[in-house]
């Protein structure tokens, strides 16, 4: 994985849509040593999980839960899908439901949020279909490009999610 989160790292487009400060160049080792420190950590604040193709097990992302505050039940959720032939194709929203259910029905979360900004609609789209709800944005955050883009807070609750997959825990 640290392999192909290095070489994703580097492409442009892949990183304007995942972070707000400038690409930078990680190299196979610095990502291997950032991902065992933050596994070994215990009780694990992050949980982060390779997203591959069912079809020829290609590993296309990876996401994950980040700040995971057990006392509080609730967590940050991050995706990023480095392979660009996969994106809008429901890769995204696939991880997405598997995660929010991993979040809710094995770590016993009460809230799961997640930042986004204004121009990856392709990925407001898939946190819509998941289920997450716009809950407020930090106007004009980011400047790119000459230009002033918002950031967008979405979140989902347990109930919210249950709601919508019918779920019945009993």
């Amino acid at each position: 994985m640290a392999e192909a989160f290095s070489k994703w790292a580097q492409d442009s487009e892949y990183w304007r849509l995942l972070a707000s400060d400038p690409s930078h160049s990680f190299s196979v080792k610095s990502t291997k040593e950032w991902l065992e420190k933050e596994q070994s950590k215990d009780p694990p604040g992050f949980y982060m999980f390779a997203i591959h193709t069912l079809d020829d097990d290609k590993l296309i992302g990876e996401i994950g839960l980040d700040a995971v505050e057990l006392p509080h039940m609730e967590t940050f959720v991050g995706i990023g899908l480095g392979e660009r032939e996969t994106w809008g194709k429901g890769f995204g929203t696939d991880a997405m439901r598997i995660i929010l259910r991993y979040a809710f029905t094995e770590l016993n979360l009460h809230r799961v949020s997640l930042t986004v900004f204004e121009y990856n609609p392709r990925a407001i789209q898939t946190y819509i279909k998941a289920g997450f709800v716009e809950e407020g944005r930090v106007r004009g955050f980011l400047h790119r490009a000459g230009r002033r883009y918002d950031l967008i807070f979405m979140g989902i609750l347990r109930e919210e999610w249950e709601k919508i997959h019918d779920y019945n825990s009993s």
